[in-house]
């Protein structure tokens, strides 16, 4: 066993065991702790709980990682690892009940700064399905135990797109007035609510597309690396990596065609 695939199987240990804490949780009823960038912008206990569960468990299995997550920051690591980690995606579909929502977590290589990290291991599960999204660097991507491929090409006029919108109210303005010139040249467009999962959408064909502004790291880790490994385009406009400045994945064709719109769009 090489030390990527115990590094997934690590990620793939303690991501099954948040999920389990988080859909106790559920199960139990959710209070929000607080709230962060806007009263939209929610961070429940569970997220924090989650969070203190997954770091705990690197901690112990890996302690000379450094770690970046969601709730409670970055400390350094003396190792070139970091772990990074959203203890739950999609915290308001989780506060409603809404059974999309997902434990992310992520190992990469460099400094905690998706422009320039190596994704080498992600595993991104939804508690409320079971389902469980795995990949390493060069060595595919998994439902399961079911390799996953994203969707063949396709014109963008057949094209099922996915995106989301951030938490303060002037920044879903502007991005539903991208919606509202993207969706008529689209088969149709989707908001989930959780990127880590949008982004495996994209890796087993659920989607053609996925495009947002705005992702923090933990959001995407995971999930990008997924993408990628299951043969998805993923980056940024006019050839930057994946940021929080934009982030786009989709098949390589599609993928072209869907930046030539959205760069007319977005500027």
């Amino acid at each position: 066993m090489d030390g990527t695939t115990e590094l997934l199987g690590l990620a793939r240990e303690i991501a099954l065991t948040a999920g389990e804490l988080v859909a106790r949780r559920r199960a139990e009823g959710v209070e929000v702790a607080a709230s962060k960038s806007s009263t939209e912008d929610i961070v429940t206990f569970a997220d924090r709980e989650s969070e203190a569960l997954i770091r705990s468990l690197l901690a112990e299995a890996r302690p000379d990682d450094g770690f970046l997550g969601e709730e409670s920051g970055a400390d350094a690591g003396s190792s070139g690892l970091t772990w990074v980690v959203d203890p739950i995606d999609g915290t308001v579909n989780f506060l409603y009940g809404i059974p999309h929502y997902a434990v992310s977590i992520a190992v990469v290589e460099g400094e905690p700064e998706p422009t320039t990290w190596s994704a080498l291991a992600g595993v991104v599960v939804n508690p409320a399905s079971g389902e469980l999204f795995t990949a390493t660097a060069g060595g595919g991507a998994f439902l399961g135990d079911r390799r996953i491929r994203v969707a063949p090409p396709v014109e963008l006029s057949q094209a099922l797109v996915g995106t989301g919108f951030g938490y303060l109210a002037e920044v879903r303005t502007e991005q539903a007035a991208v919606v509202a010139g993207l969706i008529h040249r689209v088969r149709d467009i989707r908001r989930m609510g959780t990127a880590s999962l949008d982004l495996c959408a994209v890796a087993c064909g659920r989607l053609n597309a996925y495009y947002e502004r705005g992702l923090r790291p933990w959001d995407h880790a995971a999930g990008a690396l997924i993408a990628a490994e299951s043969g998805a385009s993923v980056g940024g406009l006019r050839g930057a990596p994946a940021s929080q400045a934009f982030t786009l994945a989709a098949e390589p064709t599609v993928a072209a065609r869907l930046e030539e719109v959205l760069l007319d769009l977005v500027g």
